[in-house]
């Protein structure tokens, strides 16, 4: 063998060796990677699962490692129940029933679970099968608010708006805070609504603009529906030393989940006092992060139409809820616009309240002003208005609303305008 040929042998085997050195190191790595990962135990195994599949948002490798945790520890609840989760968060929705299903078979009183299998059967429409698993859940924990909130949620989907209500009220009634329920309660309300009486009467002073004050005095009746409240009401008014009559209708339907809607017609014998005849139509949305959106119109006739849009945008956040609404009128400089920001701050149910607003301009639901929109004047208005309502005996709610304008009535001419206002409402 010549010289040349030796070398390139030589070669050969190095590279051999070379390489046959690196697979010594990657197999020992991945012996030593395997042994380290089967020393450990089925808690550190379930915290690796956890941070893949929170912070990393890789759902094999935390599927992979919960079943790891599980052949260690296969009566694991809580790794079985995370495990059923991520098949749940996955589409793996028959693997995520077998894991929910094992944990209650042997520990029918975790709550955890209960609740997953909630989720999972909510999510997918079963509606049935998912109070079915939040009543189990609930039987072993009555006081559960995660439970209770998830059971109203469900009653709400299958038109139970009545049973949801009362579920979430209560619930309400021990967490004021809650602002999932707060927001579940206010966008079912309507659906939820009793039959319920009410009165209420409101007082007007002016300083400057008029010598009388005006008395206003509204009877109503709500009556509950399949598919929504609907309430009627008559009011009565004294103002500009005229008397009038005005009747009113207004409707609450439920469209779906997400969305429900606000009609009203009203008419009246005299266009000075009331408008002769007023509309109006709101679509509301329930959006993520406890929001809610509306846009609708109002309409009013007085000698000439008054068409105006309103938008508004609210937001629940622990006892609060904040909303800001807007009155506009393109294209027409002769009548006011309005702003006004509201905050209510809740101390028990939907109607256990304290709240203050702040608004510019005149607004069509303000009983007590409105009929200063029927003026040729573009009138300029600022309001501060504050109150309360409270229920009490379960059956009676009873409100006071305080409310300040400084009202333009006459061209750079301003007057003071203060309005209290009472309510009654019986439920029966």
């Amino acid at each position: 063998m010549n010289h040349t040929s030796n070398r390139c042998l030589y070669k050969f085997i190095v590279r051999i060796g070379f390489s046959s050195l690196v697979l010594c190191i990657f197999l020992f790595s991945f012996l030593s990677k395997v042994q380290a990962q089967d020393n450990l135990s089925s808690d550190e195994l379930f915290q690796m699962a956890r941070k893949s599949a929170f912070d990393q948002k890789d759902y094999p490798k935390a599927i992979r490692l919960s079943k790891e945790a599980l052949a260690k520890a296969p009566d694991y609840s809580d790794i079985r129940t995370f495990l059923g989760r991520i098949y749940t968060w996955t589409d793996h929705n028959d693997s995520a029933r077998a894991e929910f299903s094992y944990v209650l078979k042997q520990h029918p009183d975790n709550e955890d679970a209960a609740s997953a299998f909630t989720d999972l059967e909510y999510w997918n429409n079963n509606y049935l099968k998912a109070l079915q698993y939040c009543n189990q859940g609930l039987q072993y924990h009555p006081e559960s608010e995660d439970l209770l909130l998830k059971k109203g949620k469900i009653l709400n989907a299958t038109k139970k708006y009545k049973e949801a209500y009362l579920i979430i009220d209560s619930l309400l009634q021990k967490d004021p805070k809650n602002t999932q329920a707060r927001s579940l309660i206010n966008s079912i309300k309507n659906n939820a609504s009793v039959h319920k009486i009410g009165v209420s009467y409101d007082y007007v002073y002016f300083d400057k603009q008029f010598n009388d004050p005006w008395n206003l005095v509204s009877l109503s009746y709500s009556q509950p529906t399949n598919i929504g409240s609907i309430i009627g009401r008559i009011n009565y008014a004294n103002r500009f030393l005229k008397n009038a009559v005005q009747g009113e209708i207004d409707f609450y339907p439920h469209i779906s989940k997400t969305f429900y809607a606000y009609l009203n017609i009203g008419a009246s014998g005299t266009n000075s006092v009331f408008p002769q005849f007023r509309s109006g139509a709101s679509l509301y949305a329930n959006l993520p992060w406890s929001m809610e959106a509306e846009a609708g119109f109002r309409y009013l006739h007085f000698t000439s139409n008054v068409w105006m849009y309103t938008a508004s945008l609210g937001k629940y956040y622990r006892n609060f809820w904040f909303n800001l609404r807007t009155y506009l009128v393109p294209d027409n400089s002769n009548v006011s616009q309005s702003y006004t920001l509201t905050t209510r701050y809740y101390t028990g149910g939907s109607d256990d309240y304290i709240y203050l607003a702040l608004g510019t301009g005149i607004s069509p639901d303000d009983q007590a002003a409105a009929a200063l929109l029927g003026s040729l004047n573009k009138l300029k208005s600022q309001k501060v208005a504050t109150g309360f309502s409270h229920v009490f005996k379960k059956r009676n709610i009873l409100s006071l609303d305080l409310t300040w304008y400084h009202q333009e009535y006459k061209t750079n001419t301003f007057g003071n305008q203060y309005d209290i206002g009472f309510t009654y409402q019986r439920r029966f």
